[in-house]
């Protein structure tokens, strides 16, 4: 597989981890025809295993999404700035802080813009169980098993 391909399969996957955020947009499924692409055009045996693992994961995380609470942006109280935020800060978390950076980043992150929005620790707390409440834990997981399948497939790519 030539590297300007690795590229386009790379940014579809990262088009995909934003899609997880923005609501409507298919982010899982973009992430595994990713994986898919790249799968088709190796020749490696890495390749199909990535692709195996990337299928289940995310067929589990589909299969377990009704056990979550849904997804209600405009319940939480916080700006959709504060979501994006988060969700920019568990990607580069997972990343820096290998698979609990992501979570770490998503808390941290809409912790800080919420107690500089408004201005006192409590309230900043609050807010952060409130946006958790109405979105945080179904993104949170949909993009960490997003992230984990951009892991392996970055992995097989580096070391495969």
């Amino acid at each position: 597989m030539g590297v300007w391909q690795l590229v386009a399969v790379g940014v579809v996957m990262l088009l995909g981890l934003v899609g997880v955020l923005v609501p409507g947009v298919p982010g899982p499924a973009m992430v595994w025809s990713a994986v898919l692409w790249w799968a088709l055009t190796d020749v490696g045996q890495d390749a199909w295993a990535v692709l195996i693992g990337a299928t289940a994961l995310l067929l589990l995380n589909q299969a377990l999404k009704p056990l979550l609470p849904p997804r209600r942006p405009g319940a939480s109280g916080a700006p959709r700035g504060t979501l994006t935020l988060g969700g920019i800060a568990a990607i580069l978390g997972f990343f820096v802080v290998p698979v609990v950076g992501a979570v770490v980043g998503y808390v941290g992150a809409i912790y800080g813009a919420e107690r500089l929005r408004l201005g006192s620790r409590g309230a900043g707390w609050t807010s952060v169980r409130s946006v958790m409440r109405a979105t945080g834990y179904s993104v949170l997981v949909e993009l960490f098993v997003c992230l984990l399948v951009a892991g392996a497939w970055l992995v097989a790519v580096i070391w495969g």
